[in-house]
């Protein structure tokens, strides 16, 4: 089979949506049915090119790059279905889109549908995702042969609000990370010494709360760590990045910006706890992460977070800042982190990119039996 993934969201920083992407393919170009498959992965950009490594990361896949402005291409997609993506990348059986919209193509087109916060707050959003996702998505959702989702939550929601049969939609979870076993072993040589935070500082994220929560913490307990905010700063953040500069948390929540691979793993190996108080998740990867990890979690009820922590946590309403601060309070005693952590091992060791692979790749074969 000749399969076509757009890789646009991994070129550049890679949020949760170009990690999936990324390591999909990572693990597809490694399963057992590559050897019947031919992988190409589709980017389009004016100024950032695919890494030098990539190629020598996955050998024997094909990278089709065009130095065509994402904008313009998105525009045309969107606007007027043309051109198909096979007139860019060459003849193909199956599409993967990385987004809920529908790539214009000849072969069959699989839709991943992460969330579907995009249509409860469309104002939060940015971009195609504001001015093009709400008026698409329901009509290329029905019309999709197959939908990739990484969690229940998100398949309930795809069936539910945008009338899609229950068997069209795949379930695809995404892995734990390959270097998580690197992160415990340094973990055991260092002492944590910090609160993290890991997304983009954004509403949905629930940041203010979150702040809310640990000036709670450090008025019941002075000497807390301190807190780290990592990820890229989006401009309704401006608010929460001045109120880090102020008493009383002035001193003690660092706002860390967009962090590569490695210095995330960085962070993760230093992190007395993760934190993740979002009020809609479709998954939350931070969280996979961090259990894999060894690091103990504390989540919001929104979205997919709990369906993710599992038995890791105990999860806390999105507005309830004094949750939050007894929860993170209730983690720094050693004991009931030791507790957490070995629940968290034990939760990631069920999520593989393997696992993903394999159920991602019955969705190609489903979208192009039905097209058949």
């Amino acid at each position: 089979m000749r399969i076509l993934v757009d890789y646009r969201p991994a070129l550049r920083e890679r949020t949760g949506v170009g990690e999936y992407v990324h390591e999909l393919v990572r693990a597809l170009a490694t399963a057992p049915s590559a050897a019947l498959d031919r992988l190409t992965l589709f980017t389009t950009s004016w100024r950032d090119r695919p890494t030098a490594e990539l190629a020598a990361l996955l050998p024997g896949v094909r990278v089709s790059d065009h130095r065509v402005p994402v904008r313009a291409l998105t525009w045309a997609w969107n606007r007027l279905a043309w051109p198909p993506v096979e007139w860019l990348a060459g003849p193909t059986d199956v599409v993967h889109a990385a987004t809920p919209v529908s790539i214009p193509a000849r072969a069959p087109v699989v839709l991943t549908i992460h969330d579907l916060h995009f249509l409860r707050h469309p104002e939060r959003m940015r971009a195609e995702i504001r001015r093009d996702f709400p008026r698409l998505v329901a009509e290329h959702a029905r019309r999709a042969p197959a939908i990739v989702v990484s969690s229940h939550y998100t398949a309930d929601d795809v069936r539910r609000t945008l009338g899609v049969p229950a068997d069209r939609i795949h379930f695809c979870p995404p892995g734990a990370p390959a270097w998580a076993g690197l992160v415990r072993a340094r973990r055991v040589a260092t002492t944590p010494g910090h609160i993290l935070f890991l997304g983009t500082l954004d509403a949905r994220k629930n940041v203010g709360v979150l702040l809310d929560a640990y000036a709670r913490l450090r008025a019941r307990v002075p000497d807390a760590p301190p807190l780290v905010l990592a990820g890229g700063v989006s401009p309704e953040a401006q608010g929460w990045v001045e109120r880090a500069g102020h008493p009383p948390l002035v001193g003690h929540v660092r706002i860390a910006g967009y962090v590569p691979d490695e210095a995330r793993r960085d962070l993760l190996a230093g992190a007395v706890m993760l934190v993740q108080p979002s009020i809609d998740e479709g998954f939350g990867l931070p969280v996979l992460e961090a259990m894999a990890s060894g690091v103990p979690v504390v989540v919001s009820s929104g979205g997919a977070l709990p369906e993710v922590a599992g038995a890791a946590a105990s999860p806390v309403a999105p507005d309830d800042a004094d949750g939050f601060a007894d929860e993170m309070a209730r983690l720094l005693d050693p004991e009931a982190a030791r507790d957490a952590s070995a629940r968290g091992l034990a939760r990631a060791a069920g999520f593989s990119w393997e696992a993903c692979a394999v159920r991602v790749r019955q969705a190609y074969a489903a979208a192009a039996e039905h097209a058949a």
